[in-house]
């Protein structure tokens, strides 16, 4: 039986980002108390919802123990990271500092304000490295390629060691590639984002390597969904991948949202990017069976409800 208490206080870390601030809109649907902490490095002050509390802060502030004296959560939501893959590569000290130093922040905080459990947000597409085997399932070998991938799993042992330590419950979200509205159509932001966004508007896109490495595609409200599962669910803990399991290649997202945006041009090809993985997609099945979670989305509809939004109110410019 799902539980649920009004009441329960969440805080959210990365809450006027992308993903999170769909994750913090569908908490306070489902009546929990929500503040949100983000340092608007990538996240929007508009994205986040008006009856969340809201805290502009980096992660790595000592002031963070302030916030959470204040709001005394019962549950940490951690979506803030470093998340730019060719970043890491080429800053690898800066990359860790956000995601070692900076969860590790987070997490004491959440330790000496007896916080009950501690949601992460990990990669599935890049802890696993190259694939041994398809798809990953949560035993699959941890070898990752670039240092992102390497500081989202280090940050998972120090969970595991803090509920060895002080019995601090926790739940991993290994996400695939999450996209859908608010995604940044800019810099490094997700492939469907970036195209999305300059076929609306007319600009050339370009194609890292030859298109034909594959990806776990899944909209961002079934993520958001898989969040509010492990919230709700008392039983759940450890580690859960979260995907659809199917496999699409970044050709067949250009061929799909050429069609949804009538764009007139041909795709460009650039080199591929160092620390990028070729094939990964995810078994959930985990997910599935103990929490019941499903994609409701299909990649269609995904893709037509970004483009809708790219249209109607992205800036593009």
């Amino acid at each position: 039986m799902r539980h649920k208490s009004p009441a329960l206080k969440v805080l959210v870390t990365g809450g006027a980002g992308f993903i999170g601030s769909h994750v913090v809109d569908l908490l306070i649907e489902h009546g929990y108390s929500v503040a949100v902490v983000d340092n608007l490095s990538s996240g929007r002050r508009e994205n986040v919802h008006p009856a969340a509390r809201f805290y502009e802060m980096d992660i790595r502030d000592p002031a963070l123990a302030e916030v959470f004296a204040a709001e005394q959560p019962d549950v940490v939501n951690h979506h803030a990271a470093q998340i730019d893959v060719r970043r890491s590569v080429a800053e690898p000290q800066f990359d860790a500092d956000v995601n070692i130093r900076g969860s590790l922040n987070v997490l004491e905080c959440a330790r000496r304000n007896g916080v009950k459990k501690f949601i992460y947000i990990s990669t599935g597409g890049a802890v696993y490295g190259e694939p041994q085997y398809l798809p990953c399932d949560e035993a699959h070998p941890i070898r990752p390629l670039c240092p992102y991938g390497a500081s989202k799993y280090i940050f998972e042992l120090y969970l595991h060691m803090y509920q060895i330590l002080y019995g601090l419950a926790y739940v991993v979200l290994r996400y695939p590639n999450v996209y859908g509205p608010r995604q940044d159509p800019h810099g490094e932001a997700g492939v469907v984002a970036i195209f999305a966004g300059r076929m609306v508007s007319g600009q050339p896109v370009v194609i890292n390597g030859d298109g034909e490495q594959a990806r776990d595609f899944t909209y961002v409200g079934d993520c958001a969904q898989a969040n509010l599962l492990v919230l709700e669910h008392p039983q759940a803990s450890g580690i859960y991948n979260v995907g659809t399991g199917r496999p699409t290649t970044v050709n067949e997202v250009f061929t799909t949202l050429k069609t949804l945006t009538g764009y007139t041009g041909v795709a460009q090809h650039g080199p591929p990017k160092l620390g990028e993985t070729r094939f990964i997609y995810l078994d959930s099945q985990r997910l599935r069976d103990e929490l019941g979670w499903r994609p409701t989305v299909d990649l269609n509809e995904g893709l037509a409800r970004t483009v809708e939004y790219f249209r109607v109110g992205e800036r593009i410019a």
